[in-house]
């Protein structure tokens, strides 16, 4: 098997190996894959982190060595806090955003098989998870990031992506999709007992799990809907004020940092 990591700030993953085809989420910079499949310049991947799937051009992959990816899969990594940051090699500056990974980044400098690169933004340590007050601070960040279908970055994000981010980037590994995220953690059973860091999942009318967002303070919900928005949350679900409207029917509470 081979592997690889990106050395992008963003590159798509499709669900077919095709650029027309639907992206299904997004790989970041430097996070590792393995590589499942080839056809024509296209590779079937999966991620280290949540053994998520999907397509994306030889262009953009860059190969690492089998105990590279070893290392990088059986280490936690920083995280960048910043929106927008660089990350510089030699002459060559990249451009990377919030959650980008820093695979054994020490403070300055950061590795990629032999290849040093450094630094010099805000970032996570890789030794604690971050307490609610913190993770909220995080996902309040992302106010006003656009919404884009299988994104996972400030520049265009969904609801699940951004759940996804917010905790990923505050120690917290979750799955990729919400169907998949509300099986984790401790069901909350009202509203009115939910705390800020708390995740709500909505329903559509078959039962089925297609929208999720991130509890705030006096039951108010961070969420991925046109943009990164806050709404009101109550026993029906979201409540868009200056639409006068609920936009998602609750159908379960979770939590995920215990207290």
């Amino acid at each position: 098997m081979e592997y690889g990591i990106s050395t992008l700030s963003l590159v798509p993953m499709r669900a077919e190996p095709a650029d027309r085809a639907e992206q299904v989420s997004q790989l970041l910079f430097g996070e590792c894959y393995s590589i499942l499949a080839t056809q024509g310049n296209w590779l079937q991947i999966e991620l280290a982190t949540d053994q998520y799937r999907g397509w994306i051009d030889l262009k953009q992959h860059s190969p690492v060595r089998q105990a590279y990816f070893e290392r990088w899969k059986n280490a936690r990594h920083a995280r960048v806090l910043d929106l927008v940051q660089l990350v510089h090699s030699g002459e060559t500056a990249i451009p990377i955003g919030l959650g980008a990974y820093l695979p054994f980044y020490d403070g300055s400098s950061l590795h990629i098989n032999d290849q040093t690169l450094q630094f010099n933004g805000r970032a996570t340590t890789h030794e604690q998870q971050l307490t609610a007050d913190q993770v909220v601070k995080v996902g309040l960040s992302m106010l006003k990031a656009p919404y884009q279908w299988g994104g996972k970055s400030v520049f265009g994000v969904d609801c699940s992506g951004l759940v996804q981010q917010v905790f990923g980037v505050c120690g917290y590994q979750l799955p990729r999709d919400a169907y998949q995220q509300v099986a984790v953690g401790e069901e909350v059973h009202f509203v009115a007992q939910t705390r800020p860091g708390d995740l709500a999942f909505f329903s559509n009318a078959e039962g089925r799990i297609i929208h999720v967002g991130l509890l705030l303070e006096n039951q108010q919900i961070l969420h991925a809907h046109g943009e990164v928005r806050i709404d009101t949350l109550d026993h029906e679900g979201i409540y868009q004020q200056d639409r006068k409207r609920y936009s998602h029917q609750l159908r379960i509470i979770k939590r995920i940092i215990p207290e």
